[in-house]
């Protein structure tokens, strides 16, 4: 296994935030830096029964293999995982994991916010939230704050 490849995968089964530690950990590593990103229960003011996620999956991994790509050009001493799950998610459940592991912690903690910013805006995976009020689909293509 060549541990310069990035680790991309769309999954049905539940994040184990721990395999994709083990992906970026190793004696060069310095510093990791992990998001985890779950259900909400409450958006805006609105409950949330549960998440139904779908993706074009093939393409939703040729995307995030990109994403991780243009990452290790900024970055290149990182190591690089990230899944993210489809189908029916409780609150509480993980719904997308981003694992960064660095020499030094402020590389992995850059190259983890581009990683789930970009997945979060250009990866081909849909979200539709079930409220008591009913049901629709969600835009994943937020305009965010840029915090650096």
């Amino acid at each position: 296994m060549n541990e310069r490849l990035p680790w991309v995968k769309v999954v049905q089964e539940p994040i184990e935030a721990d395999r994709l530690v083990q992906r970026v950990s190793g004696p060069q590593i310095g510093g990791i830096d992990l998001f985890i990103g779950t259900v909400r229960g409450i958006t805006e003011r609105q409950e949330t029964r549960y998440l139904e996620y779908a993706a074009y999956e093939a393409m939703a991994v040729e995307e995030m293999q990109r994403i991780c790509d243009e990452a290790l050009q900024r970055w290149p001493e990182v190591l690089l995982a990230a899944e993210h799950r489809v189908g029916h998610l409780e609150v509480g459940e993980v719904a997308v994991a981003v694992a960064a592991g660095a020499p030094h912690r402020a590389d992995a903690f850059a190259a983890c916010r581009f990683v789930i910013d970009a997945i979060k805006s250009r990866a081909p995976i849909w979200k539709k939230e079930v409220t008591p009020s009913g049901t629709f689909w969600v835009s994943e293509h937020p305009q965010e704050e840029n915090h650096g």
